[in-house]
């Protein structure tokens, strides 16, 4: 028999390892599903092609349910999983689930910090603490006016755009979530990581 080429991603271990950047249904929603009902799963595979990506996302029609054990018919046509086809079978469990055609009730602690914000590559890429983090007034709707340094950044570097992402204040959480505490402030306020670890305010 030949070994397929695809396998299902743990969604469950991704959510815990990146909680705040890779969205999980919640238990709640999970419990609702039913044959008929709707699941998206993550299809690793393997591939000569170097232009393809590490996976295909794939929404799948739920049969039956037994526990958490699933059964359902793959509702899309694979592009890169090449001994996958439309509506053949798949079994799984429900920490391979990514998405549901159920509306969640529970919020994602993802949606809570999807908003962007500016950030040292020291931090995000170097492994350096946020050491002064400040909010200004947001650019627009989707800013949430964070701005996240080591601190010691010189004046040349903060100038060169090169050094700055612009990323979901998840992925900075990903790095150092020291100062998640702080992040319901308003506008106009500025902490510093004092000698002793602790972020103090400055104005």
């Amino acid at each position: 028999m030949t070994e397929k080429s695809w396998q299902l991603e743990d969604a469950q271990q991704l959510a815990d390892d990146y909680p705040y950047t890779f969205y999980k249904p919640s238990p709640t929603v999970i419990a609702m599903l039913a044959p008929g009902n709707r699941v998206k799963l993550i299809f690793t595979f393997s591939s000569d092609d170097p232009a393809a990506p590490a996976a295909e996302r794939m929404w799948i029609e739920i049969d039956s349910v037994k526990g958490d054990q699933f059964t359902g018919f793959l509702d899309n046509e694979p592009y890169y999983v090449h001994d996958l086809k439309h509506r053949d079978r798949i079994a799984f469990s429900a920490r391979h689930i990514t998405d549901t055609d159920i509306e969640d009730p529970v919020p994602s602690i993802t949606e809570k910090y999807i908003k962007r914000c500016y950030v040292s590559n020291r931090v995000l890429y170097g492994g350096e603490k946020v050491g002064y983090l400040h909010r200004e007034a947001p650019d627009n709707d989707t800013d949430s006016g964070w701005r996240f340094m080591v601190g010691d950044e010189a004046e040349d570097y903060l100038n060169d755009a090169a050094n700055l992402s612009h990323v979901s204040i998840g992925a900075v959480l990903r790095e150092d979530n020291s100062f998640i505490n702080l992040l319901d402030h308003e506008a106009n306020v500025a902490f510093v990581r004092n000698s002793m670890g602790e972020f103090a305010r400055l104005h």
